[in-house]
């Protein structure tokens, strides 16, 4: 990807407008708790529009004076579009969250409150991924992103894993989803009935793939020719969140019956099972993840090259046999 990405235009559908793990923390659904820079101020006079605003505003309750701030913020549209910014930065971009930023407060502050945070990015995320269980679970939990936060899901995964028989597609893919998403069920608490229908269906679709291309990993891993994308980002701005390629991935996922896997959902899947190298270039991770991948590839071409010995000696030792034994008979 050559270049900073364009900012996203704001109409988005809600599918789309995820929460995802950011530089310093997943931030998604902070933007009211983070306070706008501090800024000179001025003199200006008023409108008659918005002093007539303002006093409706003290008249009203909270819950009715939030509803009230488009109709401010439209006044100003310096402010709106400063707040779009913000918005996508905090919400839709990025998956990049390195422990190079460990020196920034926020960052510090959440990694001291949440060691699972920071033991996920550190252990787990962009490390290469090839068992089924394993890319099983990381669809569900990149999936969930739409409705919970990485902090929420990863103090549940114990619940998580639990309710989806530790990710074993085919012991998924039997639930009973009437059970699953019953109200007061352990599931229901988890996520919505939309989602845990997805998560049965999907269960479903994976055991087909593995029936067709023998494992789950197998097919993922094809669209990348079975070597992870390594971006090299310098800075978390650069971090899309989506691709092209996780654009073909989910039209194939969703063509085969997949459901909820959009492209921003495949591309946050790729980056936590290590389809897609995006720790920052500046990030420690960033070549751990590489080696890793040269490790697994090593590893790989190895057990092919015994297989192929295998294989050669037992042929070997076959025509041998056949030969003596066509020697005998004569």
């Amino acid at each position: 990807m050559s270049g900073a990405p364009r900012l996203r235009s704001m109409n988005v559908t809600d599918s789309e407008a995820r929460p995802v793990l950011g530089p310093a923390g997943n931030k998604a659904g902070s933007l009211s708790a983070r306070k706008p820079a501090s800024k000179p101020s001025k003199k200006v006079e008023k409108s008659s529009v918005e002093v007539t605003v303002v006093e409706e505003k003290k008249a009203l309750p909270s819950s009715t004076v939030n509803s009230l701030s488009p109709i401010t913020h439209s006044l100003s549209v310096p402010s709106v579009l400063r707040r779009h910014e913000r918005l996508l930065h905090s919400s839709l971009s990025l998956n990049a969250s390195c422990s190079s930023d460990a020196s920034t407060d926020s960052f510090q502050s959440r990694a001291s409150t949440d060691p699972s945070y920071a033991a996920f990015h550190d252990e787990e995320w962009g490390v290469p991924v090839h068992d089924d269980k394993k890319l099983f679970e990381l669809l569900v939990l990149s999936g969930s992103l739409s409705e919970l936060t990485w902090s929420a899901i990863l103090s549940k995964r114990h619940i998580f894993r639990e309710v989806f028989m530790d990710f074993d597609p085919v012991a998924v893919s039997k639930l009973n989803e009437k059970k699953l998403i019953a109200h007061g069920s352990v599931a229901s608490s988890l996520l919505s009935e939309l989602m845990l229908r997805a998560i049965v269906e999907n269960a479903r679709q994976i055991s087909k793939v593995i029936d067709e291309f023998r494992s789950f990993d197998q097919y993922i891993w094809s669209f990348v020719n079975h070597k992870p994308i390594v971006s090299r980002f310098r800075y978390p701005r650069q971090v899309p969140v989506k691709t092209p390629k996780a654009d073909v991935i989910s039209k194939d996922l969703v063509r085969r019956g997949f459901r909820s896997v959009g492209p921003t959902v495949i591309y946050s899947f790729m980056q936590v099972a290590g389809i897609t190298n995006d720790h920052l270039t500046s990030c420690f991770r960033f070549q751990e993840c590489i080696t890793a991948a040269e490790a697994k590839e090593e590893n790989v071409t190895k057990d092919t090259t015994e297989k192929k010995e295998t294989v050669n000696v037992i042929n070997t030792e076959l025509s041998v046999a056949i030969d003596e034994l066509s020697f005998s008979t004569e």
